[in-house]
């Protein structure tokens, strides 16, 4: 339970939010599959049924927005079209649709001594999650969450709190149709900074924090919480192109996974490419990427085969552009690319573009990476595309959960021992 103040003061927000929901968090670790299921279906449809309030809500906070000069792609991550809250709703309708973790045994096995032993996927109570800009996360965090078993604590950006209450209210008319507390979703209304800090003090009541939003917010979060966090930082995303590449694949894997979207943590930052593939692929890739007006920065060797791309300087092979900018690096072979990665890569996405079985094994094992792909765009990282359902999030981390966090992310495993009277001796 959260403490609360012992001088008679009002209680925080957060305080009220942070006891709602622990005592919550034992009503949806107990709820059926059936309970979880009915109650994300009355979500989507209260959303469907009130699009119309959502977008007034919305309206009222891009107009705050604008006034406030903020550029133009938070404003369009901030904005709520029909097409958006369709795909909320959409969504929660999906995550009904996926099976559920709680309670599945794995590796049930009999012991010498008798007894049965195996392991038990269990909810983790309560989670909190903060997060920029995107109203359709508080959907999407609360339907994963509430699936997974779990009360859920929100803090969304002051830029989207009318948005995001309007969708709350919405998520809590679901959730009372199908008999569960209102409290297994605690929305932060206020935009006071100092909420945040306060929700990374909440050791023993949030049992999980993960924070979505740019480099600021995560180191932030990572850096003070008292709890554990799952989360990556950025991502720095690698294709490398090695010398028994076919030179169609890599055309086609280079391509997409730098210009499918650029705003995507999940988007090749730096091409990597051996030197003997280099004079023949390099201004092929150049000039399919000059047609979509992607900025190149290369290095003095590369810069033979695309003379017109900038000079890339230390910092370019460290930088998430997150826009149409490319670096791109000759390298000796596969251990100089390898070498590469481990030096400057982010642990999220790398990787190789290949005919040489060895040499994919090898990039498979030796690249210290989330995802670790062989002939394949680094877009694919994705919960969706891994058979997820939704996602919450991308963990870089080596504990719990790494990659695209979906259901099982959200639970925990706990020992079970089937016995018939069995003592140990």
């Amino acid at each position: 339970m959260t403490s609360a103040p012992l001088t008679g003061e009002r209680p925080s927000e957060l305080a009220v939010l942070g006891a709602c929901a622990r005592d919550a968090a034992g009503a949806c670790a107990r709820a059926t599959t059936a309970v979880k299921n009915a109650a994300l279906r009355a979500m989507a449809g209260v959303l469907r049924a009130r699009a119309q309030d959502l977008k007034a809500a919305n309206a009222a906070d891009v107009k705050a927005a604008e006034a406030a000069g903020l550029e133009a792609a938070l404003i369009d991550r901030l904005t709520l079209t029909d097409a958006a809250i369709e795909r909320m709703a959409e969504g929660l309708l999906e995550m009904a649709a996926l099976p559920d973790p709680v309670g599945e045994v794995t590796g049930l096995s009999e012991r010498p001594s008798g007894i049965r032993v195996g392991r038990m996927r269990v909810p983790l109570g309560v989670i909190g999650i903060i997060y920029e800009s995107r109203p359709n996360v508080t959907a999407d965090a609360a339907g994963l969450c509430l699936k997974a078993g779990n009360a859920v604590i929100l803090r969304g950006g002051s830029e989207a709190i009318r948005s995001n209450a309007a969708i709350a209210d919405c998520l809590r008319a679901g959730l009372a149709d199908a008999g569960l507390p209102a409290g297994a979703l605690g929305l932060v209304t206020t935009t006071d900074r100092a909420a945040v800090s306060e929700m990374l003090r909440m050791e023993g009541v949030i049992d999980l924090l993960i924070p979505r939003g740019g480099k600021g917010l995560v180191e932030l979060v990572s850096r003070e919480a008292r709890m554990p966090v799952l989360k990556h930082l950025h991502g720095v995303c690698h294709v490398y192109i090695d010398d028994d590449a076919d030179g169609d694949k890599a055309m086609a894997v280079a391509i997409n996974a730098k210009t499918q979207r650029y705003g995507t943590c999940n988007t090749m930052e730096t091409l990597l490419i051996a030197r003997s593939r280099a004079p023949e692929l390099l201004p092929r890739l150049a000039e399919a990427y000059r047609e979509r007006g992607v900025e190149l920065r290369a290095c003095r060797e590369s810069r033979q085969w695309i003379p017109d791309a900038l000079p890339a300087s230390e910092a370019d092979w460290e930088t998430e552009y997150l826009a149409p900018i490319l670096a791109i690096r000759t390298v000796a072979d596969l251990d100089a690319a390898m070498a590469h990665i481990a030096q400057y890569g982010s642990r999220h996405t790398d990787a190789i573009v290949t005919e040489n079985w060895t040499a994919a094994q090898r990039f498979l094992r030796e690249v210290d990476a989330s995802s670790v792909m062989v002939n394949a765009s680094t877009r694919f990282a994705d919960g969706f595309e891994y058979g997820l359902g939704a996602e919450i999030g991308i963990s870089t981390d080596k504990f719990h959960a790494r990659g695209p966090v979906g259901l099982e992310g959200l639970t925990s495993q706990k020992f079970i021992v089937w016995g018939d009277g069995h003592i140990r001796v």
